[in-house]
This record gives C-alpha cells, structure tokens and sequence, in this order.
C-alpha cells in the first residue's frame, strides 16, 4: 500500500483541527470538506467588480450584493404568495419559523427573524388575529406569552408550500452544489459576526460606535 496520500492529508486534518477550534465546521468528514472547499474558495482569482478602477472598495461591493439580493428574494416571494391569504412574505416566514422550531416566546420569535420589537408585534398580532398561531401563558414565566403554530396556520401554510419552495430555489440560481456549500459557510461566519452585534441591543444612533470590527 502507498502512502503518499495519506502523508499529505495527514498535515491537511491538523490544520483543519487547529482552525476549526471555535466550531465552524461539524467534526466529521463532512465538516472537513466543507472546510477544504472553502479554501479553495479562498485561493480563487480577486475578481472585477463595477467602479473597481474608481476604488471602489470590496466591502462596498459585498453591501451592494447583499441589498440587491434581498430585494430578488422579496420579489419571488411576493410572487410566491400572489393571490394567497398572506399578506406578506413576513407572515409566511414566522410560521415556518414556529412550524421548524416549535413554540417559543413572541421576543424569541421576533429575535430570531431579526426584526424590531415594533415590527415583529405587528406581525404577530395579525398571525393571532389570522387565527394562524395562539398564544398562552409561558410555563417558565407567567409575565411571557409563548406562542405555537395552530392547525388552521398549518393548513394555510402546507396550502403555499410548493410555490414557497420553488421561490427559494431560484434565490440560489444556478450555484452548483459545492458553491451553495461554500457560500453557505460564508455566510453563516458572516450571521455568527452580525448576531453578536444585534444581540446587544444597540440603539441607531451608537451602532457604528459600538459595533466595531
């Protein structure tokens, strides 16, 4: 048997272990691909971006990328939910949100969506007034409501399901599926950066202060 092979992966593995001490990558083979396709990631070609000759910076790229997509998302799920009983894509995403994760309190709800209070209030209000979730007195805090997905928002929902799928089928395009994986850990190590922020509760006017780099 040779083992040149396994001569080179060995120092591959260390290197992966060292890395991946704050847990980025599952402890498997499948995190250690995943890590070594976001390092070829890594070694590919600086690429050429509108107004880069101008100085244009990378990171104002990237804000750019990210707002236009978002805007794409929303478009499809507009789509998806033409003609509906939803009268945003917002509803549709706190039900799937309870429907995956099970019962949780309105903040966590709204936390986990990343909205404010205000915002979030209001959508849950209409889910309740829908009759699409119910809530009830928090067994851990009598002060706290936790709200769960009713039958009747199952249904609404099951009802919608396909259209909502195909929807976010096209937000990922055309990527193969190494690209949806790198991009995926991309952005995850980009969420895990922005959650730390959000979860201080920084008020508007001290975020660029206190959200430093």
């Amino acid at each position: 048997m040779k083992y040149k092979l396994l001569q080179q992966i060995l120092p591959l593995i260390e290197l992966f272990e060292d890395e991946n001490k704050n847990g980025s990558y599952s402890d498997d083979a499948e995190g250690f691909k995943g890590w070594v396709v976001s390092k070829q990631s890594g070694l590919l070609a600086e690429p050429q971006w509108e107004g880069k000759e101008n100085g244009r910076s990378p990171e104002s790229v990237i804000s750019t990328l990210i707002v236009h997509m978002n805007r794409f998302a929303k478009s499809y799920s507009k789509a998806a939910i033409w003609g509906s009983a939803f009268s945003t894509q917002e509803e549709f995403i706190y039900l799937i949100t309870l429907k995956s994760f099970g019962q949780m309190t309105k903040m966590q709800l709204i936390k986990r969506n990343i909205h404010e209070k205000p915002v979030g209030m209001a959508i849950i209000n209409r889910l309740i007034k829908q009759g699409w979730i119910s809530q009830d007195d928090s067994e851990m805090d009598k002060r706290s409501k936790v709200i769960h997905l009713t039958s009747a928002g199952s249904k609404v929902l099951d009802q919608q399901m396909e259209k909502i799928r195909h929807a976010t089928q096209l937000v990922s395009g055309d990527l193969t599926y190494n690209e949806k994986m790198a991009l995926i850990n991309l952005l995850n190590k980009l969420k895990d950066f922005h959650q730390l922020i959000y979860d201080k509760n920084i008020a508007s006017n001290k975020l660029l202060d206190g959200a430093n780099i």
